[in-house]
């Protein structure tokens, strides 16, 4: 679609959904857990870490603290030995019993399905709570913002800003609310695969001709006007 760029936002940004729907048409969360506590503790430790580290780590985690309970009368020195390798151990052990602590005392046990309680829970920003509720409780409240999100999406010319809660709300405005949570995990994948940060592959992108960010990439720009050329050609009859 060579005309794609000239396209509002909204209209090219349902055009980038529908595409990376084609691309990565299954999209799950890339953490294991197998209920909201576990979800939540896994995003939490996932901050500055990565998503396979962080399944590595779980496991012996999940079967020494098995509930809300658990977690919340933990022992800080041990809790923190077995979430050392995901970094920031101290604040994350901490933070996690903390969240815990007041799920016990003012939530019956049970972690929250609302994001106003979520981001009460120490630890617990948005980006977090909307992981949880989208994949805890099938509950689309925002867009996940993470480095790969904000960073693509500002190629994608979808936003200027660099704060995470103003990104979320300009996408919010151009996406279906079915397809929030979705959304920000095929960009991650679309980060990884394609779109890195180091070394993008904008030549063998499938979202080229939306992407503003893309015109600097002289083989891309070749074929747009290979492409224009082409539909010119067709509109006039040749």
């Amino acid at each position: 679609m060579p005309n794609q760029r000239r396209a509002s936002k909204k209209q090219r940004a349902l055009e980038i959904l529908i595409r990376l729907k084609r691309l990565y048409p299954d999209a799950p969360c890339s953490l294991d857990f197998a209920n909201p506590l576990q979800l939540m503790v896994a995003t939490m430790l996932a901050a500055q870490c990565t998503d396979e580290r962080v399944n590595l780590v779980t496991p012996a985690l999940f079967a020494a603290y098995p509930d809300v309970y658990a977690f919340a009368e933990a022992n800080l020195e041990d809790l923190e030995g077995l979430v050392k390798s995901t970094g920031f151990y101290r604040n994350k052990a901490k933070n996690i019993r903390a969240a815990c602590q007041k799920i016990v005392t003012e939530f019956n046990g049970d972690v929250p399905k609302r994001m106003e309680d979520l981001v009460s829970l120490p630890g617990i920003a948005r980006k977090t709570a909307n992981v949880v509720l989208a994949h805890g409780f099938g509950i689309n409240a925002g867009v996940t913002v993470d480095t790969h999100v904000k960073r693509i999406s500002n190629l994608l010319g979808l936003t200027q800003h660099s704060d995470p809660v103003k990104i979320e709300r300009d996408l919010i405005k151009l996406l279906p609310q079915p397809d929030w949570e979705n959304w920000s995990i095929r960009l991650v994948y679309h980060g990884r695969a394609v779109c890195k940060a180091r070394n993008p592959n904008c030549g063998g992108c499938t979202l080229a001709d939306l992407c503003p960010s893309a015109k600097a990439v002289p083989e891309v720009e070749a074929a747009l006007k290979r492409a224009g050329a082409h539909h010119q050609a067709v509109g006039d009859g040749r």
